[in-house]
């Protein structure tokens, strides 16, 4: 297991325990782990998004029309339905 030891400044460390005590943490540690899993998993979101973007860009532009797409997104949701 990995230990850290930082220091911050009064008001910060005054945000910590009252957000820690607000949302029920145990301890800064669980405070702490809880926001680096919420960075973590927000990169990871950016980049998937980033990926799906980057793959919507390579492929081109459409010849149909938004209302054909529309069409289309009706229909494959009345069939999973």
């Amino acid at each position: 297991m990995t230990k850290f030891s930082i220091t911050m400044s009064d008001d910060l460390g005054e945000y910590v325990h009252s957000t820690m005590e607000n949302r029920k943490f145990d301890n800064v540690s669980e405070y702490f782990r809880h926001l680096v899993r919420q960075d973590r998993e927000r990169r990871e979101a950016e980049a998937a998004l980033r990926t799906l973007i980057d793959e919507g860009l390579r492929s081109g532009v459409s010849t149909r029309s938004v209302g054909d797409i529309w069409a289309e997104a009706e229909k494959l949701e009345a069939a999973s339905g």
